[in-house]
Formats: C-alpha cells, structure tokens, sequence
C-alpha cells in the first residue's frame, strides 16, 4: 500500500482553523474501515438467584424468644424462622415465604406483648407503692 502523509499548516493569523497530519494508523483504518470478524457475536447469560429475597427474621425470633417469651411466641417464631431458613436452602421459595410471613406475624405479636408486659411490671408496682403511701 502506498500511503502518503500531507502536512499543511495554515497561517496562525488567517482566521481558518489549521490541518494536521492524518497518524498512519488512522489513515489505514479511514482507507480499510473497521476490521471485519466473519464469525458471529456469541453472548453469554448468567442468572444469579438473589438469595437475599426472602428474609427469615432468626435474630428477632431468637431475640422475642431470650427476652420475656410472652405465651411462647418468641419460641414458635423462632422455630418458623428455622423452617424458613430451610426452605431457602432447599430451593423452596414460596414455602420459605411462607414460614417467614407467619414468623413475622409472631414476632410482632411477641414483641407487642413483650412491651405491654414490660410496661404492666414497671407501672403497677409504683402505683401500688403510691397508694400505700
């Protein structure tokens, strides 16, 4: 291939912008165009489970079941949360949201009683203190 390379420069007061030389690489890839590859693109798909989709609340349960246990509940969460916690290694998605509903369910319950009870221990004794006074 015979490649020639021109440089003109311009007059830097002649008001028109000035031409530089084209780089060789450029040259060949402006004459050749871009390189041609004859096999087709070949792509590849990679499908994560996200492991994260269902949550199976074992630390509130283990919490509810350390801290006052009203009626068991904290126990019987944490043992759906253990179901849950299985269904998810297993593959079982919709078993594991399942258990894990129900564990929140109780959870919630444990922990509204929890502070209920709390609150009865704190506040009864000092009324009845103040009414023996």
């Amino acid at each position: 291939m015979n490649h020639t390379v021109q440089t003109v420069f311009s007059p830097v007061n002649s008001g028109q912008p000035p031409n530089y030389e084209l780089l060789k690489e450029e040259q060949e890839v402006a004459v050749l165009g871009a390189p041609h590859n004859p096999a087709p693109p070949t792509s590849t798909v990679i499908h994560i489970r996200s492991e994260t989709s269902v949550p199976d609340h074992v630390v509130w349960s283990l919490f509810n079941t350390l801290f006052m246990n009203p009626c068991c509940l904290g126990f019987i969460a944490f043992a759906y949360s253990v179901k849950s916690r299985d269904r998810k290694m297993v593959g079982d998605l919709t078993g594991a949201q399942a258990y894990a509903s129900t564990a929140k369910c109780l959870n919630i319950w444990a922990l509204i009683l929890g502070i209920l009870m709390t609150i009865l221990l704190i506040v009864i004794p000092v009324l009845i203190y103040q009414a023996h006074r």
